[in-house]
């Protein structure tokens, strides 16, 4: 493809994306529809995607429109590309630039509001600027550039020293991101990481730190019974198994047994034991865990820079209806938790109302439970947006309701 025609496709996409489709599903079809497109096209074409999405109002502003044309117009734009020679209308190009276009271009963010500058939906601005404080604007700044790559180095077989070797063989450059103990970030060619020996053979696994330092904060230790309550593809249950050492039980379940479906297959790759509850199972699970881990459903505005298209959709109504379900998860995870055993809920939010506020109801619901502390991360903290929070069960079991 040339670079022209990639514009093209990205605009498309775009189209597409802001009339209601998943990013992910669109960019699917349009790959296996597009056979002519190798992998650097597919790879550019996502990149071009996913920044425009990142920044669709800001772009949009600058381009003259909430339109994929505009969105990628003002992205070229703002990379400083030459744009006559990719907006010509020639072949499969995007039609030239026009008059309106280039004042558009030439205003710049002069008197944009505040949600157009900073990219975020004009009905979230209270939460968010509640929740953030007096980091509402640097987090913001930071959402609208993509999330960095960080690896999981699986302890179950092998170490960060050894890892990062062998992913250095395949061309994967890393270095170390203290947030967490076993995490890499991956400083050169992150799309190499996937066809690596180091990935295919289970030694590292791709997670952001903050979700590796949700498993540390959990406190799991070897020979412990522990049940990851809402578990997903499984990047946190994998996290268990190797803090676990091998030593213990460790268990699996989610609402949506299909997310869970590449869980098998990535356990065996890992070296890691797990079971996998039904909801008859998990139904019958008696309160014997020494710990269970809820990573629980939510706005995931924590994750925009990765999941951009989602900023888009989130609205008061849907925000709403989270902490009512994530009251509701953690009162079911409660009643698997032995006696003394420890409880952890974490979100991918940066919202007070679903993590802080979460917590204090929690506690308020369950006056016997004993809060041992929580914390909030954004990106300014070097991962993805996260919060946790660590419960303590009464030692007599009267206190779940």
């Amino acid at each position: 493809m040339t670079p022209g025609a990639r514009l093209s496709a990205a605009i498309d996409l775009l189209d597409a994306i802001l009339a209601g489709e998943p990013a992910e599903r669109e960019l699917t079809r349009w790959a296996r529809a597009s056979r002519y497109a190798g992998s650097k096209d597919r790879a550019a074409v996502r990149d071009l995607v996913f920044d425009g999405l990142r920044r669709r109002r800001s772009l949009g502003w600058l381009g003259g429109g909430d339109t994929g044309r505009a969105i990628v117009l003002a992205g070229q734009a703002a990379a400083g590309a030459e744009l006559d020679e990719l907006f010509t209308g020639e072949g499969f190009d995007p039609s030239p630039i026009t008059p309106a276009e280039r004042e558009a271009l030439a205003q710049g963010l002069d008197g944009a509001p505040e949600g157009v500058r900073l990219d975020f939906p004009d009905a979230l601005r209270d939460d968010l600027t509640v929740s953030l404080g007096d980091d509402f604007e640097p987090v913001l700044r930071a959402m609208q550039e993509r999330a960095p790559v960080d690896l999981r180095v699986n302890t179950l077989k092998t170490t960060l020293a050894a890892a990062t070797v062998v992913l250095a063989r395949d061309g994967v450059q890393v270095g170390p991101q203290p947030l967490a103990r076993a995490a890499l970030r991956v400083l050169e060619n992150p799309r190499l990481v996937a066809a690596s020996r180091a990935y295919t053979q289970g030694m590292v696994e791709l997670q952001d730190v903050s979700s590796q330092l949700v498993v540390e904060a959990a406190g799991v230790r070897p020979g412990m019974t522990v049940l990851d309550y809402c578990a997903g593809g499984g990047g946190k249950t994998l996290a268990l198994a190797a803090a676990m050492e091998g030593q213990g039980r460790l268990m699996a379940w989610d609402a949506n047994p299909r997310r869970m479906a590449d869980l098998p297959e990535r356990a065996r790759r890992a070296g890691a034991s797990v079971r996998i509850l039904t909801d008859a199972d998990c139904a019958a699970l008696r309160p014997t865990c020494d710990l269970v881990l809820v990573d629980a459903p939510c706005s995931g505005t924590g994750a925009w820079r990765r999941k951009p298209d989602a900023k888009w959709r989130l609205d008061l109504q849907r925000l709403e209806s989270f902490p009512p379900l994530q009251d509701q998860i953690l009162d079911a995870a409660a009643t698997r938790v032995r006696p003394g055993g420890a409880l952890v809920y974490a979100t991918c939010s940066l919202l007070s109302r679903e993590n802080e506020a979460r917590a204090h109801a929690f506690l308020d619901r369950h006056p016997d439970w004993t809060g041992e502390g929580d914390r909030r991360l954004s990106p300014l903290d070097g991962g993805d947006g996260f919060y946790f929070a660590r419960f303590r069960a009464p030692k007599r079991r009267g206190a779940v309701k």
